[in-house]
């Protein structure tokens, strides 16, 4: 598969190629949604908690008469029954555990094949240097709108790419994003995904790559191990 690669004014100056079957050859939805619900799970903190009658703030007096009205009998106006009341049922401040396991293996196999499905979709823009000259929230809204980027996108950037991180942060609709730590979560959360060339390559290449018996037999970025202090040892 060849990708158009568009510089900073939008024109394009090349194509990138991808091989398809290093992304998994074809779509697997079942597997994408699976790792999307997994991602999503693992943002929840679990602390969710509501006020019951004694801590919502309000007066205490007694609303009516006990009897003789023809109404219900009611105390204060803090019951559940009536608006800006407390919960029946308040949810108390217990930590509850969402969080969702998925295998190494099976999360770079999704990361990967959500990128192929935002390839075949034409929502993948490769850009051959993704710089600036200095922080500027215009040159970045510029730049989007000559890659007739007209909605949400994920701008992807290197880790000291600090211009580029500070021009986009203040933009609706744009998230950035580290390079190297593409998710299909972030991927299928906005439109276009925008990324420098030797960034892709890099991602392509890098630990995600690893989706077979070696990403846990000799993982990517493992520290080299000390001969001499092995003998020691």
């Amino acid at each position: 598969m060849n990708v158009p690669v568009y510089n900073m004014q939008g024109a394009e100056v090349g194509s990138f190629a991808i091989d398809e079957q290093a992304l998994g050859g074809r779509i697997n939805p079942a597997l994408i949604k699976q790792a999307y619900v997994c991602y999503h799970a693992n943002l929840r903190q679990g602390s969710a908690k509501t006020k019951n009658r004694r801590e919502v703030e309000g007066s205490t007096r007694k609303l009516y008469r006990q009897k003789g009205t023809g109404n219900a009998r009611h105390g204060d106006k803090k019951a559940n029954l009536f608006r800006g009341g407390g919960h029946g049922h308040s949810k108390k401040r217990t930590r509850e555990d969402y969080r969702l396991d998925l295998p190494k293996k099976m999360r770079r196999k999704a990361n990967r094949n959500a990128l192929l499905a935002k390839l075949v979709d034409n929502e993948v823009r490769i850009i051959d240097t993704m710089m600036l000259p200095e922080p500027k929230t215009r040159a970045i809204s510029d730049f989007l709108a000559a890659l007739k980027v007209d909605r949400s996108a994920l701008v992807a950037v290197a880790a000291d790419n600090d211009n580029v991180r500070r021009s986009a942060r203040n933009l609706d609709d744009v998230t950035v994003c580290n390079a190297s730590q593409l998710t299909c979560f972030d991927m299928l959360n906005h439109r276009y995904l925008i990324i420098a060339r030797e960034d892709l390559e890099a991602w392509l290449k890098g630990p995600s790559s690893q989706t077979g018996k070696d990403a846990k037999t000799n993982p990517m970025g493992r520290a080299p191990q000390n001969s001499t202090t092995e003998e020691a040892a």
